[in-house]
């Protein structure tokens, strides 16, 4: 169950129509096996903000616990009905765009009733390897494209296998200037929007 509405906007020819996706399951833990993670209270506002801040047409956590969805429901209530939408009302307009669903194949179907199209995938992560495109390519697709995309972000160690090799655009990984590379998923998913959708 989500609480934002889509609006007409989403279906004007010509705009760019993204939406954010951050994933939950199937994804990998440090050992390499496929888990379910938690739902982390930083990332739905960090994200949040980022995909108001950015014009994203929606923000998408996907979780299959019950109990995980009821805990983020609760925060995203709180900021959009309760207390915190009249302590914080940048927050309540950014908490507007997050929708809640269980599996990635629910996150398509709405989309697309949304939008009358498909969304293309992008997959990325720290770990992706094989055949990916630069952010400049994905830029350049982004701009003369005419369907939704949805950018999948992976929790844990990474977005599992399975849902990569669906995806219709890999995109590279983020680096730095030294060997570390463990950036939060908050971190990556604000520098990769940059890159996409920013001024330069």
């Amino acid at each position: 169950m989500g609480f934002a509405l889509y609006s007409d906007e989403a279906v004007i020819v010509g705009k760019l129509v993204l939406y954010i996706v951050l994933l939950h399951y199937p994804v990998y833990n440090r050992e390499g096996r496929i888990v379910t993670t938690a739902i982390a209270n930083m990332d739905i506002h960090d994200i949040a903000r980022l995909a108001k801040t950015y014009a994203v047409d929606g923000f998408y956590i996907v979780n299959p616990a019950a109990g995980q969805r009821r805990l983020a429901l609760e925060i995203v209530h709180h900021w959009l009905k309760g207390f915190g939408a009249g302590f914080n009302e940048d927050r309540r307009i950014a908490f507007e765009l997050i929708h809640i669903r269980g599996t990635l194949r629910d996150v398509i179907v709405d989309i697309s009733s949304a939008t009358g199209q498909s969304p293309k995938m992008i997959v990325t992560g720290a770990n992706l390897s094989g055949e990916v495109i630069s952010f400049n390519e994905l830029k350049r697709i982004l701009k003369t494209g005419h369907e939704p995309y949805m950018l999948v972000f992976g929790t844990g160690s990474g977005i599992a296998g399975e849902i990569c090799e669906r995806a219709d655009y890999r995109l590279e990984p983020i680096k730095g200037v030294t060997d570390y590379n463990h950036l939060s998923v908050r971190s990556a998913a604000a520098i990769i929007m940059d890159r996409l959708k920013g001024m330069n």
